[in-house]
């Protein structure tokens, strides 16, 4: 089997080393790098305790989490993937739109009932983890610990991927931009590139995010999208010692690594107009560091040294769409909100799907056909 891969986020990428890894005579197309689009502004928590809208959604992220702790086998020393626990506090499950936040401890009886690793901590419980965290921040809210969870680099993970996809099984990385499916009638048979070539593959597997629709010509194979606006700011190194992702309803921050963090909201999401202006005085990068030094007060004197906005790809109903498209042949979309949780698993699923002919359980809810009468 030929198949091109458009886009090498975290979702390509896996799925680019899975179907190699299968057996797919793979070529993989990426305007700018492995990891370099949306996969590398987000806060990267892996995670399905915030999938609770419905049973099937949050086992397929659960299915997610499971993956990426067993891809770690096959990449002996690979440091992408980091799990010191999250703490979460108040309504930040509201905020992040799950289920009625209102009641955290409903919240947890439901994951505790699902099997997912979580527990309630005391304020003096907190404080002894992580002694940095203002207690005011928190009052008397109960907080959920998730011990197990933790967030990616999605940059490095897309990277190795990728990498491990070429040297190990003969995957192609072709640098350029894709302007639209070749399209004969109702069948897919390859890419042209921006440049005027064209590469013709037995599939094509969308995996370019937020720009899914945009090599899609015809109008009737397009999924409908929701997408929205993102900002992350960076600290420089900042010498404070948190080792916890936090997810309140002040901030969501977390470290990223050499001392530094990484800070966002969704409450400032959605005051973002455009996505110009991704420099370090952004006021709402701004406002992030000043709710990040209420959240933990060593932050207090730490400026924003970076800031990224991206556009984020949401199917229209929120959950993902992952598998062929009603009425075009050869033609595979995979694109998710979920993407760095899901990723991994989603490699495995297209590949046993395209190349092996299991058609995946875990994607019945979720297939492209429930947009198209």
């Amino acid at each position: 089997m030929k198949a091109i891969v458009v886009g090498a986020g975290v979702v390509g990428s896996s799925v680019a080393y899975r179907l190699a890894q299968a057996g797919a005579d793979v070529t993989v197309v990426e305007e700018r790098r492995p990891g370099g689009g949306t996969s590398s502004v987000t806060y990267a928590w892996v995670n399905a305790c915030e999938k609770l809208t419905s049973e099937a959604y949050f086992r397929l992220n659960f299915a997610g989490r499971q993956a990426h702790e067993a891809i770690l086998a096959e990449f002996p020393g690979a440091n992408w993937y980091h799990r010191p626990g999250v703490l979460q506090w108040q309504d930040a499950e509201a905020e992040a739109g799950g289920r009625d936040g209102s009641d955290p401890m409903a919240k947890l009886e439901q994951l505790v009932a699902w099997g997912y690793p979580a527990e309630v901590l005391g304020l003096d419980d907190v404080r002894r983890l992580e002694p940095e965290i203002n207690p005011e921040a928190i009052g008397s809210a109960p907080v959920i610990h998730y011990p197990r969870d933790g967030w990616l680099d999605p940059v490095p993970y897309s990277g190795a991927l990728i990498g491990a996809a070429r040297e190990r099984h003969g995957a192609s990385l072709l640098e350029a931009r894709a302007a639209r499916l070749m399209l004969a009638g109702n069948r897919c048979g390859g890419v042209v590139l921006e440049d005027g070539r064209t590469i013709e593959a037995d599939v094509v597997v969308n995996c370019a995010g937020r720009w899914l629709n945009d090599i899609v010509p015809a109008p009737e194979y397009r999924i409908p999208l929701a997408p929205t606006l993102g900002i992350v700011a960076y600290t420089p190194p900042a010498g404070a010692p948190l080792r916890s992702a936090l997810r309140t309803p002040l901030i969501n921050m977390r470290p990223d690594g050499g001392g530094r963090f990484l800070l966002r909201s969704n409450e400032l999401d959605r005051l973002l107009a455009d996505d110009q202006g991704a420099l370090p005085g952004h006021p709402l990068a701004q406002e992030l560091m000043r709710r990040a030094a209420r959240t933990v007060p060593a932050l207090k004197n730490v400026p924003v040294e970076a800031v990224r906005i991206a556009t984020r790809p949401i199917p229209q109903d929120s959950y993902s769409a992952v598998g062929p498209v009603p009425g075009l042949s050869n033609y595979y979309a995979v694109v998710t909100h979920s993407g760095v949780t899901l990723g991994a698993f989603l490699g495995e699923a297209v590949a046993d799907e395209l190349v092996h002919g299991r058609s995946r359980d875990e994607l019945s809810a979720f297939r492209p056909s429930r947009f198209f009468n």
